[in-house]
């Protein structure tokens, strides 16, 4: 039973040992919510204002692209076309995956943030201290708030970034297949004039 006891004794303390680095977390997290609420609104102005400037950017840096590759005369351009489609679409789902993680941490905060106070306040009943009971008590429901809010704001977040990224994404898979339909006949009907051309030459010297 001594040994049961010790080990009871060693599970509090460690318990409590992680409350306020819980408290700290929570806090971090709160401060980072509003960050990221911050950037949300700014991308929702900008694309509010700017309905193609994710297109637009994504147009050039293809344009560039395409002048690097030789104006399309080096080969595997639709490679290097499904790379840069590939990076940019990593970029856009950053921003998801950054606010995922609230998603998961601040509910789990929140509720280490209600237990460990919970079980601090039942110990103090048994003493018979009311108010430490009540501190501790007030203090567990509002990591409980805390971390819900910043859990359901993060999936709000996330929501409405996942539908502004699958559409965008959408879209830069269309304006791909477009430019490189382009530039392929582009650069087919210019290989065959020049082939046309020494062909004729050709015919000339002979």
């Amino acid at each position: 039973m001594e040994i049961l006891s010790n080990l009871e004794t060693l599970l509090y303390i460690l318990s409590t040992a992680f409350f306020y680095p819980v408290i700290i977390g929570l806090i971090l997290l709160t401060f980072w919510m509003v960050i990221s609420l911050g950037s949300f609104f700014r991308d929702y102005m900008d694309r509010k204002k700017y309905p193609a400037g994710v297109i637009n950017i994504y147009k050039s840096k293809m344009q560039q692209l395409m002048e690097e590759t030789n104006n399309g005369a080096v080969k595997n351009l639709d490679i290097f076309l499904e790379q840069l489609l590939q990076n940019t679409e990593q970029q856009l789902l950053k921003s998801v995956k950054r606010v995922s993680f609230a998603i998961r941490v601040a509910p789990s905060l929140g509720l280490m943030g209600t237990l460990i106070p919970m079980g601090v306040a039942l110990s103090s009943l048994a003493q018979g201290d009311m108010p430490a009971m009540a501190g501790n008590m007030v203090t567990a429901f509002t990591t409980t708030i805390v971390g819900l809010a910043c859990g359901v704001v993060a999936y709000l977040i996330s929501l409405i970034r996942e539908k502004w990224i699958n559409e965008d994404i959408r879209n830069l898979e269309y304006e791909t297949e477009l430019f490189l339909r382009e530039n392929v006949q582009l650069t087919n009907t210019i290989n065959a004039d020049a082939s046309a051309s020494i062909i004729q030459e050709t015919n000339l010297k002979v």
